[in-house]
């Protein structure tokens, strides 16, 4: 992951993203050292007990967020949901990232 890491790095700090998704992270415990990034809150949902898929979210530090639990079967359905507070005057926002791998079965994409 060092180079892939090193990468995201590179392009976050040239291009200044508040917010950055990612899918198909492959993490799971072992990643906790490497996978935080300054000056950005790390969510993200590890796929349990499979190899491969999980997402991960970035938020910029300066943004007031919480993460969200939407109500679906949260082992089976790879999403991640955050709600940004707004500015004066301004809606709250709500971002998420959401994976569907390829063999994904219809009851699940029913329930997201």
């Amino acid at each position: 992951m060092g180079n892939k890491q090193e990468e995201l790095e590179v392009c976050v700090r040239s291009q200044g993203h508040d917010l950055i998704g990612i899918t198909e992270t492959w993490w799971d415990s072992s990643h906790d050292w490497n996978a935080v990034m300054d000056g950005y809150v790390l969510f993200r949902k590890d796929r349990p007990a499979r190899r491969g898929g999980g997402v991960a979210l970035y938020v910029r530090e300066q943004l007031e967020c919480i993460e969200l639990r939407i109500g679906v079967d949260e082992e089976r359905v790879e999403s991640l949901w955050v709600r940004i507070k707004g500015q004066a005057n301004m809606g709250d926002a709500v971002m998420g990232v959401y994976y569907r791998p390829p063999d994904q079965e219809e009851d699940i994409d029913e329930a997201f």
